[in-house]
């Protein structure tokens, strides 16, 4: 039934390999030039000086506090879709307002509580950070 949108999407799909596999090479090839062009121009010891690379510490990443708040946000979500359910769908009498009414409350709450959670993450990650 979709095998008129097949070939395009392959032949698309392969041209944007390339493209992206040839894009990166390049930009590598003028990184490494311009590398090459520094050093040339400058010494090593005084790009060092420059930087102060001893001088900064190693920053911690939140990202496993904000997949576990994202996580528990969206199990609340899906918790309190499955209570806006049972309570209030399940007493629609037509049967196609109820699989709407449904997928509606669950796609809600889970995008409500997912964004509270990541928030709260948020908090708590400036508060730790002010410390």
């Amino acid at each position: 039934m979709m095998n008129f949108i097949t070939t395009p999407l392959i032949v698309g799909i392969v041209f944007a390999g390339i493209y992206g596999l040839s894009e990166l090479f390049l930009r590598r090839k003028e990184r490494m030039a311009i590398i090459e062009k520094l050093s040339d121009k400058q010494g090593m010891s005084s790009l060092e000086d420059k930087l102060h690379l001893s001088a900064y510490s190693p920053c911690f990443s939140f990202s496993s506090l904000k997949i576990g708040c994202l996580l528990s946000g969206l199990g609340l979500g899906m918790l309190v879709g499955f209570i806006m359910n049972t309570l209030f769908v399940l007493n629609g009498t037509d049967d196609w307002y109820r699989n709407e009414m449904a997928g509606t409350a669950y796609g809600a709450s889970v995008l409500l509580f997912g964004g509270i959670g990541l928030i709260v993450a948020f908090v708590i990650e400036l508060k730790m950070g002010k410390k």
